[in-house]
């Protein structure tokens, strides 16, 4: 009986151990399937906002199908992208100087210029306004950078045969390409001006707690944008697409002759083409280059001119709100070479008005 009993016991005893070795089973199932689910899920949930909130879309390309028509003349690059261009003044054949102008932020070639053709007439003024990359009618730039854009002016300088050396002018946010230019073409260049230059806070040379005290002027919004176009800059196009907090917007940053201006140049039928690629393509690339990770530090660079046949003049506004003035004096101080002017009571607009346009070019050329 005893025997029985021990066997019927151990009987029981492995039942139960196959029994519970059975559910453990189950439940391991149960959690990996559990598992596999979730990580499924957060998958599909990380490459929804990939796709929806991080990527940007694709641009509306001009001359392919579904994109804008084209409707100005163009060059091609050797990469295979297009450049569109507007020629003013006399003919580059009988021109005695040739320039090449950047536009700034949310404008292209068609920009409004202030000057007259008797006045490019009696300059003997070539002048070469062009769509910066993604802008207007030029072929959008994915890997667009300071380097890129001063390479796109050399080599648009060639396609049109204008010769070994010119010079440029930027405004805005199309004084970085010109920064590239005194940095990687210096030796194609014959002056360079740089009217209203926005400053990257991050340069290495710079002050930390002038760049701090100049970044903190700015309105929390615009603060915001600087550093996730610094910091985070794949998570730029999410910022700049989201509704939630506010991101750079005109109000209080610009003067009463400012906003006069602004209003006449946004008003114009040129205006709606500017963004027609994409704002991504465009606007946000700018921010994206001015505010990113520079390759070089603009203070680090020599004098283009040692020899003093070309010059690189400096314009600033004196209540210039977009462009910290502290930061461009800083920088005329720090290169000597640069020739400083700052005009009292004009904001950041002020190549806009034709007695300054004129005073640019006639310090550049003369």
């Amino acid at each position: 009986m005893a025997y029985r009993f021990d066997l019927y016991c151990s009987r029981r005893f492995h039942l139960s151990i196959l029994f519970l070795s059975y559910h453990l089973v189950i439940i391991e199932e149960n959690n990996s399937m559990i598992i596999a689910i979730g990580a499924a899920f957060a998958l599909g949930f990380i490459g929804w906002i990939y796709q929806t909130l991080i990527k940007p879309p694709p641009p509306r390309i001009c001359g392919l199908a579904n994109g804008p028509p084209l409707a100005s003349p163009r060059v091609k690059l050797n990469d295979g992208r297009h450049l569109a261009y507007r020629e003013l003044g006399v003919s580059k054949e009988g021109a005695q100087y040739k320039i090449i102008l950047c536009h700034g932020l949310d404008s292209c070639k068609d920009m409004d210029l202030p000057i007259s053709q008797e006045l490019m007439e009696e300059l003997k003024l070539y002048l070469l306004v062009y769509d910066r990359a993604g802008y207007c009618e030029s072929d959008p730039y994915s890997s667009r950078s300071v380097k890129t854009e001063a390479f796109d002016i050399q080599e648009l300088a060639d396609k049109l045969e204008l010769g070994t050396k010119f010079y440029v002018i930027g405004c805005s946010m199309g004084t970085y390409p010109i920064w590239g230019c005194l940095k990687y073409i210096p030796h194609r260049l014959l002056g360079a001006a740089l009217v209203v230059p926005i400053v990257n806070f991050w340069w290495a040379s710079l002050p930390s707690a002038l760049s701090l005290h100049s970044l903190e002027k700015f309105p929390i919004s615009y603060k915001r944008t600087f550093r996730i176009a610094h910091y985070t800059p794949w998570l730029f196009y999410c910022w700049m697409t989201q509704k939630l907090f506010p991101k750079l917007g005109s109000e209080g940053m610009f003067l009463h002759s400012d906003s006069t201006i602004l209003n006449r140049i946004l008003n114009r039928p040129q205006q709606k083409k500017v963004l027609q690629q994409g704002e991504h393509e465009s606007i946000h690339r700018d921010l994206l280059c001015a505010y990113g990770k520079w390759e070089f530090d603009p203070m680090e660079l020599t004098n283009p001119f040692p020899d003093n046949k070309g010059s690189v003049h400096m314009w600033q506004g004196s209540e210039d709100r977009i462009v910290p003035i502290e930061l461009n004096r800083f920088i005329a101080q720090k290169l000597p070479w640069i020739q400083y002017h700052e005009l009292p009571n004009y904001g950041h607009l002020l190549v806009h008005e034709a007695q300054n346009f004129e005073a640019i070019l006639r310090a550049l050329l003369v």
